[in-house]
């Protein structure tokens, strides 16, 4: 696995294990996430997010590369689940805070 900043390691890891929760704790409390242009904002529209995605797609992410774009960082990750086309590729724009993740933009 790439070496990832411990705010999306501990994403991914959430995220692989299929733990809503866990994911939105990786948030800090004012954090703001777009997917698919559907904006949520705040630990409890997150978790509501998380909880979704998990329910409806099963997905998994594999990362393949990080870089840092215009002071973000985005991740490019194959993407399995329960979703026509899968797996994919997506990428993801994070802004990282020291606390946590205070955005994330999942990119299709």
């Amino acid at each position: 696995m790439i070496p990832l900043p411990s705010q999306i390691a501990a994403y991914v890891e959430a995220s692989n294990q299929q733990d809503p929760a866990g994911v939105a704790r990786c948030f800090v409390a004012d954090a703001i996430v777009d997917d698919d242009g559907t904006v949520k904002r705040g630990h409890a529209e997150i978790l509501a997010w998380a909880q979704q995605s998990t329910e409806r797609y099963r997905a998994t992410m594999d990362p393949v590369s990080l870089m840092d774009v215009e002071g973000l960082c985005v991740l490019r990750a194959s993407v399995r689940g329960n979703f026509p086309g899968s797996p994919t590729m997506l990428d993801f724009r994070f802004t990282l805070q020291p606390d946590g993740i205070g955005a994330l933009e999942v990119l299709v």
